[in-house]
This record gives structure tokens, C-alpha cells and sequence, in this order.
């Protein structure tokens, strides 16, 4: 089971002192990526120009621009509310970056009082994440947004 205390403390041990907001997000892409098993891809997209941008990330080459309301990411940011998707393959509508994923789940980001982005995470197993996840995932991004760094 992932200690997400440990990972949020981590993460403000990690960004101390940093005021980039791509450095806090390579380092918090890097520590879902090394604390979490079973997934093949963690990172984050990034609003610009009212879509989805790539952001920084661990895994795969990925898809570069998602549309608001598209897909699993697109979902999260237009219902501002974390998806979590038992089976890809069953998701209307899913955006499929790599054929090897099987479950997602995506975390809004927040800053200066809307969406700034999301935490996305694929895995290959089928029902890999958990409500347990889901309430990690949330505080680690909870811990990411009271840092004050993304704007």
C-alpha cells in the first residue's frame, strides 16, 4: 500500500525553496512515479489556451494537447472532480496514449481559484487504483496546490 504522507512530505522537502513551477512538477511527477506500483505513466497536463498541454512527466512518449471535455483528463478538468476509471476500455470517449493502459486516474489541479491542470495516472492493470488512491492522490495535489508555486 503507498504511504501518501510520506509522499506528500516528501514532495515539500523535494520543492523547498523552489519558485518554478516545473521543477515542483518534474520532482512530484518523479516521486508518483517511483511510489506508486503497477502504473506506466504519471505526470501532469497543463490548461494553456483553454486546452490540455503535456506537462511534465514520467513514462511513454504521451498525447500533447487534450481538448476540455475530452477523454479522462478533459472529464476531470470540465467536472473539476478526480476521475477514477476501473477499465479504460469501457470510458466513452477514452483518449488512448498507449495501448498498455488499463486503468486511470486523473486529480484536478487548482491555482489562483480554477483549474490549473491535472495529475494523470495510467496503469496496465485493470481496477488498479482504489478510493485509498483517490484520497492520497487528492491530498498529494492538496499538498502541491498549498505550495503556492503554480499560478
Amino acid at each position: 500500500m503507498t504511504d501518501y504522507d510520506l509522499m506528500c512530505r516528501q514532495l515539500e522537502s523535494l520543492s523547498g525553496g523552489v519558485s518554478w513551477d516545473m521543477t515542483v512538477l518534474s520532482n512530484a511527477a518523479a516521486l508518483v512515479w517511483d511510489s506508486l506500483d503497477d502504473i506506466n505513466w504519471a505526470g501532469f497536463y497543463l490548461m494553456k489556451e483553454g486546452k490540455l498541454m503535456l506537462g511534465p512527466f514520467q513514462g511513454k512518449p504521451a498525447c500533447t494537447v487534450i481538448e476540455v471535455g475530452k477523454g479522462v483528463c478533459g472529464t476531470a478538468v470540465a467536472e473539476d472532480r478526480t476521475q477514477l476509471v476501473k477499465n479504460v476500455h469501457e470510458y466513452p470517449g477514452h483518449i488512448a496514449c498507449d495501448s498498455a493502459s488499463n486503468s486511470e486516474i486523473v486529480v484536478p489541479v487548482h491555482a489562483g481559484g480554477s483549474v490549473y491542470g491535472v495529475l494523470d495516472i495510467d496503469s496496465p492493470l485493470l481496477g488498479r487504483f482504489s478510493e485509498d488512491d483517490r484520497k492520497g492522490l487528492e491530498a498529494f495535489v492538496r499538498t502541491l496546490e498549498s505550495m503556492k508555486v503554480i499560478k
